[in-house]
C-alpha cells in the first residue's frame, strides 16, 4: 500500500503525516524497553564483565551515529516511507537476534545492528516534517518531541515492571513495538520526498563544504549537547559525591521528564513565530546557567532547581531543533541534512562523558561546571553571531518550499 502526500487535500494530508509520525515515535519509544536494561542483561544474564558490556554498549552508540547518516541518505534516495519500514522491521530482527546471541562476536554484531536500525526513523521522520511548509514545522516537530518523551517515560516505568519476568521478554516486547510502528508507516504514512530527477541530484559533500551556515550550526549543536548531556554523565557522580544515592538522581530525572511533558506543549505555542536565533541563544545559555548552579549546591531540592533550569533550555532547543535545520536544508538534500543534524546529539552523547568525567576526575566539580558555564556563554555569543546568516538562509529557502 503506497500513500502519497499529494493524494489528499493539503490540510488533511499534513494532519495525516504528523499524526502517523507522532504515533510511530510514541510507539517506538514506549516499546523501547530493552535498551534501558541492556547493561544489566549483558552482565547478569550473559556473564560479561562490566568492561566488555561497556564495549557492547559502545557498539550500539557507534551504530546510532551511523544510523543518522544512513537514514538521511536513504530517505533522499529511496523515500521516507521505505527507509522507515527498513528501520523498524530491521530493528525487530536485530533485537530478537541480540536476545538470542550467546557468543561475544554475535552479541556485538547484533548490538551494532540495533543501534544502526533502531534510530533510523529519527532523521527520516525529521526529513518528512522538513518537507512541510515552514509555518507548520515548529508545531509538528514539537509534537514529535513531546510524544517521544511521553513514550520514553512510559518505557522506563514499564521496563522496571516487565524485567521481573526475565530479560528475554524485554527484547520480544521491544521487537513487537517496532513491528507495530512499521505497520503504522505502511498503512498511514504518506510519502513526502520532493520529486527530483536523477540527473539533478547533487552530492552532499561538495554542497556541505561550502555551506558555512550549516557547518556553523552543526558545530554549535555538538558543543551544546556535550554541555547539556552532563546531566546524564557527570551529574549523577557529583550527586553521589554529596552522599545522594540513585533514588535522588532518579527523582531528578523524573522531574526532567515531567517538566518536558507539562511545559513543552505550552512552549510550542509561545515560541511559534518568534525569532529562532534569539530563542536558541538564550536556551543554550540556560545549559551553562544550570551548570554554574550545580557547582555550588549540595541538597536534593537545590539539584532539582538546577535541573529545572537545564530542562527549560532543553525544551527551547528541542522545540526549535528540527525546524531550524529544516529551514536551512536544500530541498534535494533534506534527508541528508537532517541526518547530519541528528548526529550532533549522537556525537554529544559520546563526547559528554569523555570530557566531563576527565574534568571531574582531574580538576574537580567546580572546574567542570565553570567550564560548562563558559561554554554556555560562548554558545550564546556564537548563535548571536550566526543569526543574520541563519535568517537570510531561512528566508531564501522558504519561498522554494
Amino acid at each position: 500500500m503506497t500513500t502519497t502526500l499529494s493524494a489528499t487535500p493539503r490540510t488533511a494530508r499534513r494532519s495525516q503525516l504528523v499524526g502517523a509520525l507522532t504515533a510511530t515515535h510514541f510507539v517506538s519509544r514506549a516499546g523501547g524497553v530493552a535498551r534501558s536494561f541492556l547493561v544489566l542483561y549483558l552482565t547478569q544474564e550473559r556473564g560479561l564483565s562490566a568492561t566488555t558490556a561497556g564495549a557492547v554498549l559502545a557498539a550500539v552508540g557507534i551504530g546510532d551515529i551511523a544510523s543518522q547518516l544512513l537514514g538521511g541518505w536513504l530517505s533522499d534516495r529511496i523515500g521516507r516511507r521505505r527507509t522507515m519500514l527498513i528501520g523498524f522491521l530491521g530493528t525487530a530482527v536485530a533485537l530478537i537476534t541480540l536476545g538470542a546471541a550467546t557468543t561475544l562476536p554475535g552479541i556485538a554484531a547484533a548490538a551494532f545492528g540495533v543501534g544502526m536500525l533502531a534510530e533510523l526513523f529519527r532523521p527520516v521522520g525529521s526529513a518528512a516534517l522538513a518537507d512541510l511548509p515552514p509555518e507548520d514545522r515548529i508545531r509538528a516537530f514539537g509534537l514529535l518531541f513531546w510524544a517521544a518523551n511521553v513514550g520514553y517515560t512510559i518505557s522506563t516505568v514499564a521496563a522496571g515492571v516487565l524485567v521481573r519476568q526475565g530479560y528475554g521478554v524485554l527484547f520480544w516486547i521491544n521487537a513487537v513495538a517496532a513491528i507495530i510502528a512499521a505497520l503504522i508507516v505502511w498503512r498511514c504514512l504518506p510519502e513526502t520526498r520532493p520529486s527530483t530527477a536523477a540527473t539533478t541530484r547533487r552530492a552532499l559533500l561538495p554542497v556541505l563544504r561550502r555551506d558555512r551556515v550549516m557547518l556553523g550550526m552543526v558545530a554549535i549543536h555538538i558543543v551544546y549537547f556535550t554541555v547539556f548531556l552532563q546531566v546524564f554523565s557527570t551529574l549523577p557522580l557529583v550527586m553521589a559525591g554529596d552522599g545522594l544515592g540513585p533514588s535522588a538522581y532518579s527523582m531528578v530525572l523524573a522531574l526532567n521528564g515531567i517538566a518536558i511533558v507539562v511545559v513543552q506543549p505550552i512552549a510550542v505555542r509561545l515560541l511559534d513565530g518568534r525569532d529562532t536565533a534569539t530563542i536558541l541563544a538564550f536556551s543554550m545559555l540556560l545549559a551553562g546557567v544550570g551548570g554554574a548552579f550545580s557547582a555550588v549546591v549540595h541538597g536534593s531540592a537545590a539539584y532539582a532547581t538546577a535541573i529545572v533550569v537545564w530542562t527549560l533550555g532543553q525544551i527551547g532547543v528541542s522545540v526549535l531543533f528540527g525546524a531550524t535545520f529544516a529551514g536551512i536544508a536544500p530541498a534535494d538534500l533534506r534527508g541528508r541534512y537532517m541526518g547530519i543534524a541528528s548526529t550532533t546529539w549522537s556525537l554529544g552523547a559520546v563526547l559528554a562523558p569523555l570530557f566531563g568525567t576527565a574534568l571531574l576526575d582531574h580538576a574537580g566539580r567546580t572546574v567542570l561546571w565553570a567550564t560548562s558555564s563558559v561554554l554556555g556563554i560562548a554558545l550564546f555569543i556564537a548563535v548571536r553571531v550566526i543569526a543574520p546568516s541563519l535568517r537570510n538562509r531561512t528566508n531564501q529557502l522558504a519561498g522554494g518550499i
